[in-house]
């Protein structure tokens, strides 16, 4: 399974095996990873972040992102004439 992630310091901490003072917080979910990644059950590919769908539906982006986002979704613009 691909775990697609735009952010390199999560996928940096999930393959680190030392613990650092940083990351107490997400100790648990980091050894769930982690182990998964050792038994080759999940990847964590780096993804760029303006090619992350779920980005329009939790932050602010561009338009262009948007609209790019839209129709990656196959989502038409619902206010056009039929």
């Amino acid at each position: 399974m691909e775990l697609h992630c735009d952010n390199k310091s999560a996928i940096d901490i999930a393959h680190n095996p030392v613990q650092h003072d940083r990351t107490k917080h997400v100790e648990v979910d980091r050894h769930f990873i982690k182990e998964k990644i050792k038994k080759k059950i999940i990847r964590l590919p780096f993804l760029k972040s303006e090619d992350q769908l779920a980005d329009i539906l939790t932050k602010a982006v561009c338009g262009r992102v948007f609209h790019d986002s839209l129709t990656k979704l196959d989502i038409g613009d619902i206010y056009a004439p039929t």
